[in-house]
């Protein structure tokens, strides 16, 4: 069997201009424990989820409310049952963006991410989550439900390690 991507989908009422800018506004949807921009072509930001996630994440394709990709440039799990802490190195969150009889899909893959993957399950659950409750709500109320700050935040030395451009 070939290897099957993890794929959701999202059906709004909204413009898919109005998708596009929500999608790229990750501290809305997705964390707002994040360091630089989530909206400029080429440009990195850091991601962290407590101390159980690491990321730095760069924008590498940007079609104007139609597509949004983004490669994990470096990635470090935290967590006692996962043997690659760097799985997620070099996979790709798309974002697809269609408008079809007023109605706006947009289609998240995060390419790599695949059942054979250790992290794949619980991956799987916190995508779900995040596109199918959080994402969709931010696009259809304008309130999503990021991981808020952690208190611990980003220090120098973290943001130094990952060298944010």
């Amino acid at each position: 069997m070939k290897n099957q991507d993890y794929t959701t989908t999202i059906v709004v009422d909204q413009s898919p201009e109005t998708a596009f800018n929500c999608i790229k506004d990750f501290r809305a949807w997705w964390s707002e424990e994040l360091k630089g921009p989530t909206d400029q072509r080429n440009e990195t930001f850091l991601y962290r989820y407590k101390d159980i996630h690491f990321c730095k994440i760069q924008l590498i394709e940007k079609l104007e409310n139609k597509r949004l990709v983004y490669r994990v440039v470096e990635n470090e799990f935290n967590l006692n049952f996962i043997e690659d802490k760097t799985e997620w190195v070099d996979t790709q969150l798309i974002f697809d963006i269609a408008n079809e009889d007023g109605k706006t899909t947009v289609s998240f893959t995060h390419k790599g991410l695949t059942p054979e993957e250790e992290c794949y399950d619980m991956c799987k659950e916190g995508w779900t989550q995040y596109i199918k409750t959080s994402l969709y709500n931010l696009i259809t109320t304008g309130k999503g439900a990021p991981n808020p700050k952690d208190k611990e935040g980003f220090n120098d030395e973290l943001v130094e390690k990952w060298e944010l451009n």
